[in-house]
C-alpha cells in the first residue's frame, strides 16, 4: 500500500527538491568547468617563470567543485528514484550521502572564508617576482621571460604595473603595456587590484551557489526524514 495524504505530498515535494538538487549539481559542474577554462584565469594560471609554475590553489578548488557537482547529480538522481519508489533503503542511503555532502560543504565554506585572499595574493606575488626581474637593469638573463609573463598579465587583465609605481616611467613600459593602459588612473591600471577583483568576483559567485545548495539540502533532509517515517507507518510498503 502506497503512502497517502500528507506523506504523499511530502513524497512529491521531496522528488521536486531532489530534481532541483540534481539541476543544481549540473549547474555547479558547468560553473566549475567554466572556471577551469575561463580565458582570463587560464592564461594566468598556465604561466611559468624561472621554472616555477603559477600558483595552483585556485585550480585545486575548481577540481573539488567539479567532483562535488558530479556527486550532487548522482545523489540527486538517487533521491528522486528513492522518493518515487518509496524505498526506505534508497532514501536512507540518499540521506547518508546528503549529510556527508552538507558537512563537506560547510567545511569547504569555512576553509574558503579563511583563505579567501590566498589565490589573489599568490598570483600578486608571482606577478611581482616577474615585475622585479623585468625592472632590474643589472640582470638581463631573465628579463625576456619576465617581460613575457608581464605581457600576459597586462593583456589578460587590461592593466599596467602595480599602480603607483615606476613602470610608466621606464623605457621598457612601452613594450609591456599598451598606451591606453599607461594613461589610465592608478586604480584602473593596477594589476594588483585587477587580480583581487578577478578572483573576488569568482569566489562570490561560488559562495552564492553554495548557499543556495545548502538551503535545498536542509529542506531535503527534513522531507527525507518525514517521508521515511510515513513509509515506516504505512503497512505493506518496503
Amino acid at each position: 500500500m502506497a503512502v497517502a495524504g500528507c506523506t504523499k505530498c511530502i513524497k512529491y515535494m521531496l522528488f521536486f527538491f531532489n530534481f532541483i538538487f540534481w539541476l543544481a549539481g549540473g549547474a555547479i559542474l558547468g560553473m566549475a568547468l567554466w572556471l577551469r577554462h575561463d580565458n582570463q584565469t587560464s592564461k594566468l594560471l598556465i604561466l611559468q617563470f624561472e621554472n616555477q609554475p603559477a600558483p595552483s590553489t585556485f585550480y585545486i578548488s575548481v577540481y573539488i567543485l567539479i567532483a562535488v557537482g558530479a556527486v550532487m547529480m548522482l545523489v540527486g538522481f538517487l533521491g528522486c528514484y528513492g522518493a518515487i519508489q518509496e524505498s526506505q533503503c534508497l532514501l536512507g542511503t540518499f540521506f547518508f550521502f546528503l549529510v556527508i555532502l552538507f558537512a563537506c560543504e560547510v567545511a569547504a565554506a569555512l576553509w574558503g572564508f579563511m583563505n579567501k585572499d590566498t589565490v589573489s595574493k599568490e598570483l600578486i606575488n608571482f606577478y611581482d617576482a616577474a615585475y622585479i626581474k623585468a625592472m632590474d637593469v643589472s640582470d638581463t638573463s631573465s628579463k625576456d621571460s619576465a617581460s613575457k609573463v608581464l605581457n600576459v598579465f597586462h593583456n589578460a587583465l587590461d592593466c599596467c604595473g602595480k599602480g603607483n609605481d615606476t613602470l610608466l616611467f621606464q623605457n621598457v613600459a612601452a613594450s609591456l603595456c599598451s598606451e591606453t593602459n599607461r594613461k589610465k588612473s592608478e586604480n584602473d591600471k593596477s594589476c594588483h587590484l585587477k587580480l583581487i577583483s578577478l578572483f573576488s568576483d569568482k569566489l562570490y559567485l561560488i559562495g552564492l551557489a553554495a548557499l543556495a545548495v545548502a538551503v535545498i539540502m536542509v529542506f531535503e533532509m527534513i522531507f527525507t526524514m518525514v517521508l521515511c517515517c510515513g513509509i515506516r507507518n504505512s503497512p505493506g510498503v518496503y
